[in-house]
Formats: structure tokens, C-alpha cells, sequence
């Protein structure tokens, strides 16, 4: 911890910690690491989004996209890479944004990984507590609402012989009384005024009611409160370790900002760029060479189903408000997606096969057999009503690489560009969740679909990427210790998906935020043996604030 004290706030800096990114993970580190009596500047890319922006967004894709290269600044990103498309949030509140707030827990296969660098007591037993810390803060509740879409998932669950494990599905959710105001519920009055779930469905292009518990409403809000900085359209190009202790961190418009210690939490994308970019520029030297290794897709697979009758209308509840398990190993939710208008175009026939190159040329068979049927498809009246989308997820073992190449479209520059890892690539393509929806097609009278980008595409496509910066024992097997600080730069951080090195199989913001919890935890316990007079200080203020 020899650097905290260096090219801090008292000594010039901008701030004692610099914190890349406002989501999962550093919304958290902002609020713990300011409790500690640590001045702290959080530095987010994409704006601060208000709920008119979310309303208006439904209607407007100029307002819903994040593609900051033709000028359009939304909340929505989705970037595709050689072997994986990656479905994200940009702004204050970073994934949180298009998040539809489930809060699961991982099965044990999650913690007993062997990817993971040992703890005395098992990471099980090691992240408990910040499960309860995280659930709380993010206001867990069950979703109260059991609609058609519901049901139908239900009668998946029992067909396939896992009735038992069907169940309403853990929420980040502020239900309440419908469409009624109330003061904050959650932070003994301390936090914003919160609307009942007028259950519109349209969770993942950001919530305009205040019911969903975003980032922004809980954890930056506080952080806020007790003096955290929060700069928004502020892209961080690179980070420099500096001789004489600390860190430079240089932004797109090329100012430069000084701090003692530097927290990454900018999401697997950008954090892991930023750390290549900063190895091969000389400002971080030391970054191990495992960085970009293990990148998992939390082995995701997407369905749909298009139901026949065209004036059904499934869109009533949160996004997400059911799930079960097909199998020990695999997890199935529902989804809502009021506003997502592009759907339409990336959905097309449900095509079986885990060679993907057969897979593409049954698909595009399909396609070319039968072209009026994708076109009903597309132009179909009342398409989001009758729509159900499905994320299948597993905690087996699979991962892609990230490397820092040059670009196949601008080859002067070099950017983030996926690799696959022999014997263990990320699937495109899952047989459970095809399964799943024939299964609901056959239950709701419909037509089974596949992402085309999975299908045709060979991709994995997830909003659930993970690894690439992950935690090991040393340079040798991790770009982490297991208390997040990059081996051979003190005081530099990691706090986000990156870190995790394994698939969690499940909805994987509860376990971000719970290890972020840990992190912060663990970073005080190093300050205070340092500092034993802090000691105190901090446990008042993290009980009475969590």
C-alpha cells in the first residue's frame, strides 16, 4: 500500500483514488472507498442518462444506441468480435442501465472451479457475507407477478422433469404499489423517492419510473452524498505508473489526471483494452502476460419464440420473472423486451447443430427454402407483444481470448480482437436451449428462433462476459491477487467481471457486486493495520449505510 499516500489529493492529484467506470464494481468501490475517508473520482464514458432519455429512447434508436463513432450516444452497445457479440450498458450506471435486475446466487460448481486461486475457506464461504451486503444494498425482491409467459415457461420446467426447480426469480426491483410514489424505502430515507413497477416490461432499455434499482439509486447516489465525484463523457485512453508512486490517467480529449491509487471497472471490454493499451505503451509494464486469457461468456446461448396468435400480449411483468433449471448444470430465464425494436432483425429459424459451420449452412438452407416465412417474421404485426426471448446459461467450462491486434478494418490501429481456445471454445450454440424453445413453442402455439449471430454468425452472444483480467497466485497464472491489486503495480485495482475466472452460470451482478464488497473489505482491512486508528471509523459507517 506504499503508494496511497503519493500523488493523492494532498499532493496534487485529482483525487487518493481514480475509479474507470460506474458500474458493477466501481459504483461499489465508489461508495465503500469514500466511507473510508478516501476522496474519490469515478470516470464514466457514456452521459448520465435521465428517464426521459429511457422513455424517449423506446421509441427513437438514435437515442437508445451507444455508437459514439457515427454520434450516437445512448445506453446501449453491443460489439461484435470474430467469436463472440457482447451486449452492454454505457453511463452512469453502467450496466445497471440495461440490466434486468435479477440478484441469483451460483450453484457450487461456480466456487469449487478449479480456475480460481485458493482461500483458506473456500470462495463460497469467503463471498457469504457480501452476498447479503450486495442483496441488500440492490434491494432484492421476489417478483410478485405470474403472467402467460410465465406459465408457459412453467410447463417447459415440468415437461423437461424440473418442475421442482420453476420459481418466481429474485429482482433488483423496487415493486411497491403499482405507478405510486413513495420516499426512499431502502436507505432509511437517505436515498431518492421511488416508484411501484408499473410491470411495462421494458426493463432492459433502461427503466423511465425509478423502479428499477440502478447503480445511479443506490450506490453512486450515496457514494454521492458522502463527497465522490462522478464525471461523466470522460473516456480513459490510458493509465501510467508514475515513479515517484501512483498513477496517470490520460482521457480521449487528452487531459491527464493524477491519483495514488487507480480502481479499473470499466467491464471486461474496457478494461482488459485498457490494460493491453496501457502494457504496450510503457505506462504498465508489469501487467502479466495471462492478460486477455480465460474470457468466459458465462456459456450463453439465446432463443425465442414468436407466438402465432397476433393479438396475444406477453408483456405485462419486469423483463424477467421466472427461471428453473433444465439440468444441474444449466439455467433458463424468461424474457420481456418492451423497446427492443431490433429484435425483428436478428431472429430467424431454430437450427440444431454444435459443428457451426453445418450450422450456418442449415440455416441459411432454411432461410433460402422458406424466405417468406423470415419475412412474416420480421414485419409481423404486434411483434414485441407476442415475443418471449430466453438466456441459457451454464457454469461448465469454456472460454475465448482477447488479444490486442490490429484492426482488420483500420489496420494503424490496434484493438480488442477475440481468438478461439482449442478444445474449450465458448458455444454458440447450447442443445437445452433449443430445447426450451420447442418446448414453449409447442406450449404457446408459436415459431421457435435463433439469433441469427449465433446460427449464421458462429458466435457466442451474451451480456455476461467475464475473465481476461482474472485472479491467480502470480504472474504466471493471473493478472490479479485475490485481493484484486494487479501483480507488479501496488495500488492498481481491477473490480469488475474481468476479475472473475470462471462461468457463473446464472445472472452474474450479484456476484460482481459481491466480490466488489469483498474488495472493498479487504482494502480496509489493509489500511486499517496500517492505519489502526481508522479501524473504527469504518465499521460505523459500513453498518449503518449497508
Amino acid at each position: 500500500m506504499s503508494s496511497q499516500s503519493r500523488a493523492g489529493a494532498s499532493d496534487g492529484g485529482v483525487a487518493d483514488v481514480i475509479v474507470v467506470g460506474s458500474g458493477f464494481g466501481g459504483a461499489i468501490a465508489a461508495l465503500r472507498l469514500t466511507e473510508q475517508g478516501r476522496t474519490v473520482l469515478v470516470l464514466e464514458q457514456g452521459r448520465r442518462h435521465t428517464r426521459d432519455d429511457f422513455a424517449v429512447a423506446r421509441r427513437d434508436p438514435r437515442r437508445y444506441l451507444w455508437m459514439p463513432g457515427i454520434g450516437l450516444r445512448g445506453f446501449f452497445s453491443q460489439r461484435v468480435l470474430s467469436h463472440v457479440g457482447i451486449i452492454g450498458g454505457v453511463g452512469v450506471g453502467g450496466g445497471s442501465i440495461v440490466w434486468a435486475g435479477v440478484l441469483l446466487e451460483p450453484k457450487d460448481a461456480f466456487f469449487t472451479d478449479p480456475a480460481w486461486p485458493s482461500v483458506p475457506d473456500g470462495w463460497r464461504a469467503e463471498l457469504t457475507e457480501h452476498y447479503r451486503t450486495a442483496a441488500r444494498m440492490l434491494g432484492r425482491a421476489t417478483a410478485p407477478i405470474k403472467g402467460p409467459m410465465d406459465e408457459h415457461l412453467e410447463v417447459v420446467a415440468r415437461r423437461a422433469g424440473a418442475g421442482e426447480t420453476y420459481g418466481p426469480t429474485p429482482m433488483a426491483i423496487h415493486f411497491g404499489e403499482e405507478g405510486v410514489t413513495v420516499p426512499d424505502p431502502f436507505f432509511g430515507g437517505e436515498g431518492p423517492e421511488r416508484t411501484g413497477c408499473v410491470m411495462c416490461g421494458g426493463c432492459l432499455v433502461g427503466c423511465p419510473y425509478g423502479s428499477k434499482n440502478t447503480l445511479d439509486l443506490n450506490y453512486l447516489w450515496l457514494a454521492q452524498r458522502r463527497g465522490a465525484q462522478v464525471r461523466p463523457d470522460s473516456r480513459v485512453v490510458s493509465v501510467a505508473a508514475l515513479d515517484a508512486g501512483g498513477y496517470e490517467v490520460e482521457l480521449a480529449d487528452g487531459e491527464r489526471l493524477r491519483a495514488g491509487e487507480v480502481v479499473l471497472a470499466a467491464g471486461v471490454l474496457g478494461t482488459v483494452e485498457l490494460l493491453f493499451r496501457s502494457r504496450e505503451n510503457g505506462g504498465l509494464p508489469n501487467v502479466s502476460e495471462r492478460l486477455g486469457v480465460g474470457v468466459r461468456t458465462n456459456s450463453e446461448a439465446i432463443t425465442a419464440v414468436l407466438a402465432d396468435d397476433v393479438d396475444v400480449d406477453l408483456t405485462r411483468g419486469p423483463t424477467i420473472s421466472s427461471e428453473f433449471y433444465p439440468d444441474e448444470r444449466t439455467h433458463v430465464t424468461q424474457n420481456r423486451y418492451v423497446g427492443g425494436w431490433h429484435m425483428r432483425l436478428q431472429l430467424g429459424p431454430l437450427v440444431d447443430g454444435a459443428d457451426p459451420r453445418r450450422r450456418r449452412r442449415e440455416a441459411l438452407r432454411a432461410l433460402a427454402s422458406r424466405p417468406a416465412l423470415q419475412l412474416r417474421t420480421m414485419f409481423a404485426r404486434n411483434f414485441i407483444r407476442r415475443l418471449s426471448v430466453f438466456t441459457v446459461m451454464q457454469d461448465v467450462e469454456n472460454e475465448i481470448r482477447l488479444v490486442f491486434d490490429r484492426s482488420p478494418v483500420r489496420p494503424w490501429r490496434r484493438v480488442l480482437r477475440s481468438r478461439a481456445v482449442e478444445g474449450l471454445q465458448a458455444p454458440s450454440y447450447l442443445p437445452q436451449a433449443n430445447a426450451v424453445a420447442r418446448s414453449f413453442a409447442e406450449s404457446i402455439g408459436g415459431r421457435p428462433l435463433n439469433l441469427l449471430l449465433e446460427s449464421i454468425g458462429g458466435k457466442s452472444i451474451t451480456a455476461h462476459i467475464l475473465g481476461g483480467a482474472s485472479m491467480g497466485t502470480g504472474r504466471g497464472d493471473g493478472v490479479i491477487d485475490t485481493d484484486h491489486q494487479v501483480f507488479g503495480h501496488p495500488g492498481l485495482y481491477v473490480v469488475d467481471g474481468s476479475a472473475i475466472p470462471a462461468n457463473v452460470g446464472v445472472n452474474p451482478s450479484l456476484t460482481i457486486t459481491a466480490m466488489a464488497e469483498r474488495f472493498a473489505a479487504r482494502y480496509a482491512a489493509r489500511r486499517a493495520s496500517d492505519h489502526p486508528s481508522r479501524t473504527a471509523t469504518f465499521a460505523h459507517t459500513t453498518e449503518e449505510n449497508s
